[in-house]
Parts: structure tokens; C-alpha cells; sequence
């Protein structure tokens, strides 16, 4: 996980270089590379290998996930939104640019992430179709019914672009949007679950902001224990779908299942 996320951070660092317009750079790299878990890119990567895929063919997908999730967060923290000042441990990106460049800051990280899968999937050998296919599943994945629905962008659809770019099969790509679509509602359940009995200094964001709002959340509906359980039928559920595969290829989707379920912020 830790070699993987390093990988990443250089793509992303080499993929959003300091340039003109400055201050917007300047802004898009503060957030997207102010660290963070990695998490999305790396179930990319994994997914990818699984069904026969080589790192290369889905590095500038994994970056492109990671440059639509940051923008997701850059825009879900301004005043208009959730109005959070902490993320990541660090002051949020309308706190330090400004709201104005903030939300430039996310338009542009969310139409270069295209750009970036588009022209350099292609020169790492990706067959057009897989990549016309692979941009269709994300541009579902952030619109009105995926991400400016939910806020976040939904973990299933890093997963099937690794393995629609890898070239696996239709049946190998179902078995993965299930398996992911378990890990998405775990990544959330542990979320909601870590706002109520987490501090701000071990999550690196406000903690018990969902209370405060109101907001329906899992410990909310279910309680804590029975929650803490239902994350235990979903990793369970995740991993069963990995079952048909090479275990040894899956065995970095079984451990990435495991870090979602058991992480502490």
C-alpha cells in the first residue's frame, strides 16, 4: 500500500506540474497532493493486474480517480457545501487560495483528469476501445446520479476501470463492480463509523460533523454494534467475490478489502 501510494504521488506530481495560470496550480496541487490514503488509485492499479493488466496501461486512470476525488473534496469543503476547515490535517483549499481560486482549482482538476486518462492511456498501448469504454464508466460514475449525488465518487468505478483497461473479460468485470460496490458501502459504514468515536487529530478531518448536521448515518439507523457488523458482512461479501480469481492476483484486492474494513482514520 505505502509503495503503491508513493508511485502515485510521483504520477500525480508529475502529472500536475507547477504552471501558468500559477495560483490555479498552485491551488490544485496544494489539495491533490497534500497526502491522503491513496486508497482509490490503488484498487485501480490492483484491479488492472488482476484481470492480466500491466501498472502503465492503468497509471493515468488511477491519477485521474485521485484528481476527481480531490476536487470532489476541494468542492465539498467551501461555505456553500459542508463548510469544513480541516482536511487532511491541513487548512481546507478555500481557507488558503480563496473561494474564487478553489473552486477554479476543482474545474480544472476535473477536466484535466480526462484530458490526462484520454491522451496518456493511449500512449501506454491501451487499445482505443477499452479507453473510450473505461471514460464512459467514469463520466457515469461523477454525474448526476454518482458523485454530484453522493458528494464522493464511488469507489466501484476506480475498480472497473482497472479492469476494463487491463482487458478483462465481462464476466470478470461484473465480478469486480460487485466486489467494489461492497467495498464502497464498507469505505462508508467504517466512515460513519469512525466520525462518532474518532477525534479531528486522529481522523485529520472534523470529527462528529455528521452528528451536528443531522445527518443520516449508519451508527444513526443501525447503532454502533449492529453497524461494526453489517462492515463485517460486507467485507465478507467483497472477498467472496474474488473467489473465481488467481489467489495470489487477488490477494492485493483481499488485503486493500481488509484495510478499508479496519482502519482507524
Amino acid at each position: 500500500m505505502v509503495n503503491r501510494a508513493t508511485t502515485v504521488n510521483q504520477a500525480l506530481n508529475d502529472a500536475v506540474s507547477l504552471r501558468e495560470p500559477q495560483k490555479i496550480h498552485e491551488a490544485m496541487r496544494y489539495s491533490l497532493l497534500a497526502g491522503g490514503k491513496r486508497v482509490r488509485p490503488v484498487l485501480c492499479l490492483a484491479a488492472c493486474e488482476l484481470v492480466g493488466g500491466t501498472e502503465a496501461m492503468a497509471m493515468p486512470a488511477a491519477c485521474a480517480i485521485e484528481m476527481i476525488h480531490t476536487m470532489s473534496l476541494i468542492h465539498d469543503d467551501l461555505p456553500c457545501m459542508d463548510n469544513d476547515d480541516l482536511r487532511r490535517g491541513m487548512p481546507t483549499n478555500h481557507k488558503v487560495f480563496g473561494e474564487d481560486v478553489a473552486v477554479l482549482a476543482g474545474d480544472a482538476l476535473l477536466a484535466f483528469a480526462f484530458e490526462h486518462m484520454a491522451v496518456d492511456t493511449a500512449k501506454a498501448g491501451v487499445p482505443p476501445a477499452r479507453i473510450v469504454r473505461a471514460l464512459g464508466e467514469l463520466s457515469k460514475a461523477i454525474g448526476a446520479e454518482g458523485l454530484v449525488a453522493g458528494q464522493v465518487v464511488d469507489i466501484a468505478s476506480e475498480v472497473v476501470l482497472g479492469a476494463i483497461l487491463g482487458g478483462g473479460s465481462d464476466d470478470e468485470v461484473e465480478r469486480l463492480r460487485k466486489f467494489a460496490r461492497c467495498i464502497g458501502l464498507l469505505f462508508q459504514v467504517v466512515d460513519d463509523i469512525l466520525d462518532v468515536t474518532k477525534s479531528s487529530e486522529e481522523l485529520g478531518k472534523t470529527a462528529g460533523k455528521d452528528l451536528v448536521a443531522d445527518k443520516v448515518t449508519y451508527p444513526k439507523l443501525l447503532g454502533l454494534e449492529k453497524s461494526r457488523e453489517f462492515a463485517d458482512e460486507l467485507n465478507k461479501d467483497a472477498q467472496a467475490q474474488l473467489a473465481a480469481f488467481d489467489p495470489d492476483k487477488a490477494a492485493p484486492l483481499v488485503s486493500l478489502a481488509n484495510y478499508i474494513a479496519y482502519r482507524q482514520n
